[in-house]
């Protein structure tokens, strides 16, 4: 069995007028070890998803487990929470302390871990994420991007199977984008965490086992990042970016010049080359 199965899945928030689910018959299946990316535009039902991995909310209809476990079921939903970590849009709603090293601290000991062993998890995680050093920092003198990466590193302490990221570059200015995107995808690729990553920055895409095109509460298309972008009208007329290189490589292609499927820019230039 997968590390995620969704099969079947609505859902239908109680206060909205619309006849419409927020998402209907939602069928996915991530693998442990995966890194996922999740795409749409505005309102495409991405984090109403990711609400559902970390039982946030549950299937109005249908079924999801996590590691075998129903989130159907009431039972259940501590040991999901322990197995599925989730980091938010905004890093300022999930820091709760007044220094880093408490902050990162505060889900082992909710978890009821000992005293000793959570000290070994918050300087391990703060190393993963590139924050050693940081502990006896107060959070509000932190950039965003570094602010991220701690909010990254307290979901870590509680060592988690899988990490659920709801657009968490979506605030940061580029170079913490860049700093966030390099430390989830070393989670990932070096420590084998499980990653589904919802973004609006489809460069942030490119790197993925597999990319989920969500639009009006449905999946319009799933599969590798290269044949997800060569569906460039497709991507257009749900609203969707299309990475620079790949628009360049598909406009080339049009003028009658052979580009292989390229991602990146340093792939468009080799291809020049």
């Amino acid at each position: 069995m997968s590390l995620i199965e969704i099969s079947g899945v609505d859902f239908l928030y109680e206060n909205d007028n619309s006849d419409r689910p927020a998402l209907q018959n939602i069928d996915l299946q991530i693998e442990a070890g995966d890194f996922a990316v999740i795409i749409g535009s505005n309102g495409s039902g991405k984090s109403t998803l990711a609400k559902l991995l970390n039982v946030l909310l549950t299937p109005s209809k249908g079924e999801i487990f996590v590691a075998g476990l129903n989130t159907n079921n009431p039972d259940n939903t501590w040991k999901i929470r322990q197995r599925v970590g989730m980091v938010f849009q905004n890093p300022d709603n999930q820091l709760v302390a007044s220094m880093v090293e408490d902050d990162v601290a505060f889900g082992p000991e909710n978890l009821g871990i000992p005293t000793q062993e959570i000290r070994k998890r918050v300087d391990k995680a703060l190393e993963m994420v590139g924050m050693a050093g940081f502990q006896k920092f107060a959070p509000h003198k932190l950039s965003g991007g570094q602010k991220q990466r701690v909010a990254i590193a307290g979901v870590i302490a509680m060592e988690p199977d899988c990490i659920v990221l709801d657009e968490p570059t979506a605030m940061l200015d580029p170079q913490g984008r860049k700093e966030v995107m390099e430390t989830v995808q070393y989670l990932n690729k070096e420590k084998g965490i499980t990653v589904v990553h919802i973004t609006h920055f489809m460069e942030e895409a490119v790197n993925a086992d597999q990319v989920i095109v969500m639009n009006q509460g449905q999946i319009l298309h799933k599969g590798s990042p290269k044949s997800i972008f060569r569906l460039v009208e497709q991507l257009k007329d749900v609203n969707l970016d299309i990475p620079v290189a790949v628009e360049v490589a598909e406009y080339l292609r049009q003028e009658n010049i052979d580009i292989p499927d390229i991602l990146s820019i340093d792939e468009l230039v080799d291809a020049l080359c």
